[in-house]
Protein backbone atom coordinates (compact mmCIF):
# COMPACT_ATOMS: atom_id res chain seq x y z
CA UNK A 1 0.00 0.00 0.00
CA UNK A 2 1.27 3.57 -0.61
CA UNK A 3 1.07 6.57 0.96
CA UNK A 4 0.66 10.25 0.58
CA UNK A 5 2.30 12.24 3.49
CA UNK A 6 3.41 15.71 4.10
CA UNK A 7 6.84 15.91 2.66
CA UNK A 8 7.57 19.80 3.50
CA UNK A 9 5.28 23.19 4.67
CA UNK A 10 6.22 26.64 4.48
CA UNK A 11 4.45 28.05 7.65
CA UNK A 12 3.17 31.90 7.11
CA UNK A 13 4.99 33.15 4.73
CA UNK A 14 4.52 36.13 3.12
CA UNK A 15 3.63 37.39 -0.44
CA UNK A 16 5.73 39.54 -1.97
CA UNK A 17 4.79 39.79 -5.15
CA UNK A 18 1.69 38.39 -7.82
CA UNK A 19 2.76 38.43 -11.13
CA UNK A 20 -0.84 37.59 -13.62
CA UNK A 21 1.24 38.16 -16.67
CA UNK A 22 4.19 35.38 -15.73
CA UNK A 23 3.88 32.09 -17.57
CA UNK A 24 2.62 30.79 -14.17
CA UNK A 25 4.12 28.97 -10.66
CA UNK A 26 5.36 30.34 -7.42
CA UNK A 27 8.60 31.45 -7.46
CA UNK A 28 10.22 30.68 -4.20
CA UNK A 29 13.41 31.92 -2.30
CA UNK A 30 16.28 29.74 -3.85
CA UNK A 31 17.61 29.32 -0.37
CA UNK A 32 14.49 28.40 1.06
CA UNK A 33 13.63 25.53 -1.52
CA UNK A 34 16.77 23.97 -0.58
CA UNK A 35 16.25 23.85 3.16
CA UNK A 36 12.85 22.68 3.08
CA UNK A 37 13.69 20.23 -0.03
CA UNK A 38 10.99 21.03 -2.47
CA UNK A 39 12.58 20.84 -6.09
CA UNK A 40 12.09 23.48 -8.68
CA UNK A 41 9.07 22.42 -10.66
CA UNK A 42 7.99 20.42 -7.98
CA UNK A 43 4.00 20.17 -6.96
CA UNK A 44 2.96 22.14 -4.56
CA UNK A 45 -0.38 22.83 -3.14
CA UNK A 46 -0.68 26.67 -1.51
CA UNK A 47 -3.07 27.61 1.09
CA UNK A 48 -4.29 31.22 1.17
CA UNK A 49 -4.53 32.13 5.67
CA UNK A 50 -6.43 35.66 4.51
CA UNK A 51 -8.93 34.29 2.26
CA UNK A 52 -8.74 30.91 2.48
CA UNK A 53 -8.09 29.97 -1.20
CA UNK A 54 -6.45 26.60 -2.14
CA UNK A 55 -4.89 26.22 -5.09
CA UNK A 56 -1.80 24.17 -7.04
CA UNK A 57 0.95 25.07 -8.67
CA UNK A 58 4.64 24.44 -9.10
CA UNK A 59 7.27 26.05 -7.18
CA UNK A 60 10.59 27.88 -9.44
CA UNK A 61 13.29 29.31 -7.70
CA UNK A 62 13.92 32.89 -7.31
CA UNK A 63 17.55 34.57 -6.01
CA UNK A 64 18.84 32.70 -2.45
CA UNK A 65 18.57 35.29 -0.03
CA UNK A 66 15.50 37.39 -1.53
CA UNK A 67 12.59 36.18 0.91
CA UNK A 68 10.39 35.89 -2.45
CA UNK A 69 7.21 34.22 -2.39
CA UNK A 70 5.90 35.32 -5.81
CA UNK A 71 2.10 33.67 -6.95
CA UNK A 72 2.33 33.69 -10.74
CA UNK A 73 -0.44 33.56 -13.41
CA UNK A 74 -3.89 32.52 -13.00
CA UNK A 75 -2.58 31.83 -9.10
CA UNK A 76 -2.37 35.32 -8.74
CA UNK A 77 -5.60 36.07 -8.58
CA UNK A 78 -5.76 34.28 -5.58
CA UNK A 79 -3.11 35.90 -3.46
CA UNK A 80 -1.69 39.20 -3.30
CA UNK A 81 0.94 40.67 -1.68
CA UNK A 82 0.82 40.52 1.85
CA UNK A 83 -1.52 37.58 2.15
CA UNK A 84 0.01 34.87 4.30
CA UNK A 85 0.43 31.54 2.82
CA UNK A 86 0.72 28.03 3.35
CA UNK A 87 3.01 26.01 0.91
CA UNK A 88 3.19 22.06 0.76
CA UNK A 89 4.50 19.65 -1.03
CA UNK A 90 3.77 15.89 -0.87
CA UNK A 91 5.11 12.82 -1.38
CA UNK A 92 3.89 9.06 -1.74
CA UNK A 93 5.69 6.37 0.47
CA UNK A 94 4.68 2.98 0.85
CA UNK A 95 3.08 1.46 4.49
CA UNK A 96 6.92 0.40 5.75
CA UNK A 97 8.57 3.99 4.79
CA UNK A 98 5.32 5.89 6.44
CA UNK A 99 6.21 4.77 9.66
CA UNK A 100 9.39 6.62 9.88
CA UNK A 101 8.99 9.97 7.43
CA UNK A 102 9.21 13.27 9.01
CA UNK A 103 8.66 16.28 7.01
CA UNK A 104 9.91 19.26 6.99
CA UNK A 105 8.65 22.71 8.50
CA UNK A 106 9.82 25.79 7.90
CA UNK A 107 8.48 28.47 9.88
CA UNK A 108 8.66 32.28 8.72
CA UNK A 109 8.80 36.05 10.28
CA UNK A 110 6.89 38.68 8.36
CA UNK A 111 9.83 39.27 6.55
CA UNK A 112 10.38 35.73 5.05
CA UNK A 113 13.05 35.28 7.42
CA UNK A 114 12.87 31.40 8.68
CA UNK A 115 12.23 31.58 12.63
CA UNK A 116 12.90 27.98 13.01
CA UNK A 117 12.49 24.53 11.29
CA UNK A 118 11.29 21.34 12.72
CA UNK A 119 10.12 17.77 11.66
CA UNK A 120 7.07 17.34 13.56
CA UNK A 121 3.79 19.34 14.74
CA UNK A 122 2.73 19.71 18.63
CA UNK A 123 0.17 18.05 19.18
CA UNK A 124 -3.14 20.22 19.65
CA UNK A 125 -4.74 19.58 22.62
CA UNK A 126 -7.89 19.17 23.45
CA UNK A 127 -10.32 22.21 24.19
Amino acid sequence: MQITMLKAKLHRATVTRSELGYEGSCAIDGAILDLSGIKEYEQIQIYNINNGARFTTYAIRAENGSGVFSVNGAAARLACPGDLIIVCAYTIVDQQESESHKPKLVYFNEKNEVLRSATSIPVQAAG
